[in-house]
């Protein structure tokens, strides 16, 4: 290549077979001329996979609602919002940093009360915000999808109501739009915040003791109880209740979800007591997506009980044999405390100590947040929100509209729309809708495109390298430093580099996991390689000797997961599961971020 990078976004060719890729997508989101100007990496966090057409809504209003935070809400100094585009069905993006430093000082004037006044309220205000999003998971929960019946209810007219079921397609659907653009506003309104925070921080340390690390850093915020952990102690309490009530036989490797809970059901009492607690255990716990909450195919736990009964039969066997081990939060609790003493102790300057103290005291404070709002935005709404959606996609499909409820998901949110409008004509002139013979060869056509696509592999970056990166999400989150991309510029042939993301040197089985669906495939004792890891996957990591990824920072969900776990965890490699094979024996060094097959 001419230009000193990866390449360009005009480069890159269509997928054979794929041509069409971009009738998918709305205009929006395809690269224009001047972004081979610009960097781009690959999203792969949140996006493993390609785009059915209507998930493109999880990039677009979650951008929306982070560039609005950060731009427009709060006035962060040096970053303004994030930009995506899709190319073969990827979702790569960009930050847009502020580098002038009169600009900078300007935005700063604005941002510093306003970022004060959240974190001198940030209990009050965390508590509010969590029944915000109660409510809006109530309104998405109450949307009813109408009916269309062949005549109104005479109440209708007797009680003047004066509008048919067929002004509450369109109506109705909308909502469930807005609904989701209000849970993402929400959803960022404190994170950014929380990420700020702990970048302030981190570039204290980095200043200050040179030769500290990414993950001694994180260590010093570790060990705070968060919600996320919910769903996997509900699953540990039920095991421990299986083995009380002596039904625990029915929990073994690879047991079926649906012949246990027949068979429960038959156990008398004691069958009886197990699944009335895992009926409250469900909701709403049991609301995670087996994803990070971004496909209409990563199914809940409600929706799909793989996951919790994939880890059930280890949670069992341990209880039987007095080995169920507790988070070592304690520990955690006590190692960061001699970190931080001891870090502290270096400092020269009172002034220095009491900046030192503000600035830790502030992350553990706002950390929860960094994880618990998952629960509530990404999941719990998240998995509502598909649910509704696909309601509607089931209405189309009895009006012959669509061949199958999950149809929907293969138009994007204006064609979804469209079809509604078509439904309300059909309904109120006594004709069938033309979307019958509109749709489904498009719909054919996408999902024959998103198999092919499958198989591209995209490059983890395009365009030139950027001279700065000042988004605080992107090195904390995705773990995108300078030292990142140059090991994707120039991989090394021997080991895999990533961050250290939790410590602790280990050698094992690799199971190399493509699609979050196959997390059932997880056996005691595995190394887990996957492109990203979700929260819902906890109760996996009670199983498995070590973690890596191919994108994720310090503060990516693995990272905080394998912490907290206590086990060794090296994130952002890059393409680990490209080079490393189910069954290979690998060495994950935790300590200095490498992986090395054996």
């Amino acid at each position: 290549m001419e230009h000193d990078g990866f390449p360009l976004p005009s480069q890159i060719t269509d997928v054979p077979g794929a041509e069409n890729w971009r009738s998918m997508y709305q205009y929006f989101t395809r690269f224009q001329p001047d972004d081979d100007k610009r960097f781009w990496f690959y999203n792969s966090m949140h996006f493993p996979e390609p785009m059915p057409a209507f998930d493109t809504v999880t990039s677009e209003i979650p951008y929306q609602a982070i560039g609005a935070n950060t731009a427009r809400l709060f006035v962060f100094p040096t970053t303004l919002g994030i930009e995506h585009r899709i190319v073969n069905g990827r979702v790569y993006i960009t930050a847009n940093p502020v580098l002038d430093p009169a600009e900078i000082g300007r935005r700063a004037e604005a941002f510093g009360p306003r970022a004060g006044y959240y974190f001198e309220n940030w209990d009050s205000l965390y508590e509010g915000w969590k029944e915000r999003l109660r409510g809006l998971i109530a309104e998405i929960e109450a949307i009813e999808v109408p009916s269309l019946p062949e005549w109104e209810d005479d109440t209708v007219v007797f009680e003047a109501r004066g509008i048919a079921q067929n002004h509450y397609l369109q109506d109705n659907f909308a909502r469930c739009l807005a609904l989701y653009s209000k849970a993402w506003h929400h959803h960022t309104e404190m994170l950014m915040l929380g990420y700020g925070a702990y970048v302030v921080f981190f570039q204290f340390c980095t200043q200050a003791f040179p030769e500290i690390s990414d993950q001694t850093v994180a260590r010093m915020v570790a060990g705070i109880d968060v919600i996320m952990y919910r769903p996997d102690d509900e699953l540990r309490s039920l095991a421990r209740l299986a083995v009380d009530l002596g039904v625990d036989d029915l929990f073994t490797e690879g047991c079926v979800p649906a012949e246990v809970l027949s068979t429960l059901a038959s156990r008398g009492p004691a069958g009886e007591q197990w699944l009335d607690a895992f009926a409250k255990a469900r909701d709403p716990w049991f609301h995670v997506s087996t994803g990070d909450g971004f496909y209409h195919h990563h199914l809940s736990w409600n929706d799909d009980l793989t996951v919790p009964f994939t880890a059930l039969p280890g949670y069992v066997g341990a209880v039987r044999d007095g080995a169920m081990r507790a988070r070592p939060t304690a520990q955690l609790v006590e190692e960061r405390e001699r970190i931080a003493n001891g870090y502290r102790d270096l400092l020269t300057t009172d002034d220095e100590k009491a900046a030192f103290d503000q600035m830790l005291g502030l992350c553990r404070l706002v950390f929860p947040f960094v994880e618990d709002h998952k629960f509530y935005c990404e999941h719990w709404f998240t998995t509502r929100f598909f649910q509704k959606i696909k309601a509607f996609g089931a209405l189309l499909a009895r009006e012959g509209v669509l061949g199958e409820a999950d149809d929907v998901f293969h138009l994007h949110h204006g064609e979804v729309d469209q079809a509604l409008a078509d439904l309300s004509l059909a309904w109120a002139a006594g004709t069938p809708p033309i979307g019958g013979a509109h749709f489904p060869p498009i719909i054919a056509e996408r999902k024959r495109m998103l198999k092919v696509l499958r198989d591209w592999s995209p490059p983890p970056a395009l365009g030139p390298v950027p001279e700065a990166l000042n988004d605080p999400a992107v090195r904390m989150l995705w773990g995108v430093t300078a030292e990142r991309i140059e090991s994707w510029l120039h991989p090394d042939e021997e080991e895999m580099h990533g961050v250290a993301a939790s410590a602790g040197v280990v050698e094992g089985v690799a199971r190399v996991l493509h699609d979050v669906n196959e997390i059932g495939e997880i056996r005691e004792g595995e190394i887990l390689v996957c492109p990203v890891t979700a929260p819902s996957w906890a109760p996996v990591f009670g199983k498995i000797k070590a973690a890596v990824s191919d994108i994720g920072g310090a503060m990516s969900h693995a990272a905080i997961v394998a912490r907290e776990y206590g086990m060794p965890a090296v994130v952002g490699t890059g393409d680990a599961t490209k080079r490393i094979r189910t069954g290979d024996r690998i060495r994950v060094d935790g300590d200095r971020g490498t992986v090395r097959v054996l």
